[in-house]
C-alpha cells in the first residue's frame, strides 16, 4: 500500500513542481519579501465571513475559468494570468458545477448566465476525449484533447472521472424540475455520467482501477483501495444503471475485503479506517473533502465503519496534531491549522506540490484544509478562518485565499491558487450552512440505489 501511495505522490510531484517543457509545470517564481500584515483588521462577523469567502472562491470558476470551455482551469496564478491558461481539470472541474449552483443559491451570479456557463462546459466534456466514457485528468480546453497528466497517464483517470460524476449528478438534480432549456440541462448532465463504463475499470478482477491508457493499457495498476478520497469512484459505479460493480468489488476492492478497519486512535480520537500511507495520524485532509462534497457523510455507514466519525475525526486529529506542533513551527495552533495536500515551499524557497499530512509536515498550511472541514469542526475551522482574514493582506487574493502559505519562513505565501484546493471551499461551506449539494446528490434515486446496493445505511 505504501508503494501505491508513494507512486500516487510521485505523479502528483511530476505533474505539479517539475518544469516539463511543453506542457503544464504549476511553477512560479518565490513571491517577494512580504511586509508585516496590516494591524488594523475591520471586524467581521462569521456569517459575513463565510459569505465573502464564498463569494472570492466563487471568482476562480466564473471569472477565470479557461476561456474556451468555461471549465476550471487546473491553476490560476495571479501575478503570472498565462500560466498554463488552457489546461482543464477534470475533478476540479466538477468541483466547479457545483461551485457554480452556489453562485446561484447566494446571488453571486444569475440563474440565467449559469445556465449558459453550464452548457458551455457541459457541451465541452461531452466533446472531449473520453476513454471507455472516462475522462482524463487534464484537457486541453482549446480542443478538448487529452494532456498527459503523466507518461502513461494519458487515457482515463477514473477518480478525476468520479467528482466530475458527482458535480453533475448534483446539476441534473437542481435542474430536473426547471424550465425546458434547464431539463434538457438536466438530462445531459444525467446522460453524461452514466456513459461512463465503470465495470470495464475492473479489469476482470475485484477491484476498480484509477488509471487506464490506450498505450500502456491498465500498466500505473494502481487499484482503487480504501481509506483515502476514492470512496465515491466505488458509489457511482455501483449506482451506474447500465455499467454497475457488484458488490465484491466493492468489498474486497475498496475495503480490501475488511482489512480497511479498524484503523488507529490518535489523541484519543478513533480514525475507524486504516489510511493507505498514513498508518497513525492520518492522510491530508482532503481525503475527508472530495468524496463528501455530494456524498453526505453524515449517518453514512457500512460494514466497515461510520463514514461520518470517520470524516470528522479524520479533521480533529489533524487539528490537534497542529496544536501539539511537534516541530515547533511558528503560529501553529487553534487559529492556524491544517494540514492538506496544496502547494508547499521547496526548500530553494520556490513553490512545488506536497501532500502535507502529519507523517509529511514541512511548516506549511493550506487553508483549504480547516475552511472545507467546516461541517466536521464548525468552531476550530471559524477560528482558523478569522485568522486568515486578520492576515487578509497576504493571504486574501482575487480568487479567495491563497492556496498555502508558512508562518515559520517569514510568513511566506504561494500566492496562486489550484481547483481542487479552491472548490470544496465554497462547496463545504454550503454544506455547513444549507446543505445545499449534500440534499441534491443525496437525494437522486440512482445513487440511493447504489448505496443500498454495497449495503450502507445513511440519512441523519
Amino acid at each position: 500500500m505504501r508503494r501505491l501511495l508513494t507512486i500516487w505522490f510521485a505523479l502528483l510531484l511530476a505533474a505539479c513542481s517539475k518544469d516539463t517543457s511543453g506542457g503544464p509545470t504549476g511553477e512560479s517564481q518565490l513571491p517577494p519579501e512580504p511586509e508585516e500584515p496590516g494591524s488594523e483588521v475591520p471586524a467581521i462577523s462569521d456569517e459575513e465571513l463565510l459569505t465573502l469567502t464564498q463569494e472570492t472562491t466563487f471568482a476562480y470558476f466564473w471569472d477565470y475559468a479557461e476561456a474556451n470551455s468555461g471549465a476550471a482551469r487546473e491553476r490560476y496564478h495571479p501575478e503570472d494570468p498565462s500560466n498554463d491558461p488552457n489546461t482543464v481539470t477534470t475533478g476540479g472541474s466538477g468541483f466547479g458545477l457545483m461551485a457554480i449552483l452556489v453562485g446561484i443559491e447566494r446571488g453571486f451570479v444569475s440563474r440565467e448566465a449559469a445556465v449558459g456557463r453550464l452548457e458551455q462546459i457541459l457541451d465541452f466534456f461531452e466533446s472531449a476525449d473520453r476513454f471507455h466514457g472516462a475522462w482524463p485528468h487534464w484537457l486541453d480546453g482549446m480542443d478538448g484533447t487529452v494532456r498527459p497528466f503523466s507518461t502513461m497517464d494519458n487515457g482515463a483517470d477514473l477518480v478525476e472521472t468520479a467528482f466530475l460524476a458527482q458535480g453533475l449528478i448534483c446539476v441534473s438534480e437542481y435542474f430536473k424540475s426547471g424550465s425546458d432549456r434547464e431539463k434538457a440541462l438536466a438530462a445531459q448532465a444525467d446522460a453524461l455520467w452514466k456513459s461512463v463504463e465503470w465495470n470495464w475499470f475492473t479489469n476482470g478482477e475485484q477491484v476498480l482501477y484509477w488509471h487506464w491508457s490506450p498505450q500502456y493499457d491498465f500498466a500505473i495498476n494502481l487499484p482503487l483501495t480504501g481509506y483515502n478520497e476514492t470512496l465515491i469512484a466505488y458509489v457511482l459505479a455501483a449506482a451506474s444503471p447500465d455499467f454497475s460493480i457488484d458488490r465484491e468489488v466493492y468489498s474486497q476492492g475498496w475495503a480490501r475485503d475488511g482489512a480497511i478497519a479498524p484503523g488507529p486512535t490518535a489523541y484519543n480520537y478513533p480514525l475507524v479506517f486504516r489510511h493507505s500511507g498514513n498508518p497513525s495520524r492520518g492522510g491530508p485532509l482532503f481525503w475527508a473533502h472530495y468524496s463528501y462534497l455530494g456524498l453526505d457523510p453524515r449517518g453514512l455507514r457500512d460494514a466497515y465503519g461510520d463514514y461520518g466519525t470517520a470524516a470528522e475525526n479524520h479533521v480533529r486529529v489533524n487539528y490537534q496534531y497542529c496544536l501539539e506542533n511537534p516541530k515547533n513551527f511558528v503560529d501553529y495552533g487553534p487559529d492556524c491549522w491544517g494540514l492538506t495536500a496544496s502547494y508547499t515551499r521547496n526548500e530553494d524557497g520556490g513553490i512545488g506540490y506536497s501532500a502535507h499530512s502529519p507523517s509529511n509536515d514541512t511548516g506549511v498550511i493550506s487553508p483549504t484544509a480547516a475552511i472545507s472541514s467546516i461541517p466536521y469542526t464548525p468552531e476550530e475551522s471559524l477560528r482558523a478562518l478569522h485568522y486568515f482574514y486578520s492576515h487578509k493582506d497576504r493571504l486574501l487574493g482575487p480568487a479567495g485565499f491563497y492556496d498555502a502559505f508558512s508562518p515559520h519562513y517569514g510568513f511566506w505565501v504561494a500566492d496562486a491558487y489550484l481547483a481542487i484546493d479552491q472548490g470544496p471551499i465554497i462547496v463545504m461551506i454550503e454544506n455547513y450552512r444549507t446543505g445545499l449539494l449534500w440534499d441534491l446528490f443525496m437525494r437522486n434515486q440512482d445513487v440511493r440505489n447504489g448505496l443500498d446496493k454495497l449495503g450502507f445505511n445513511y440519512g441523519n
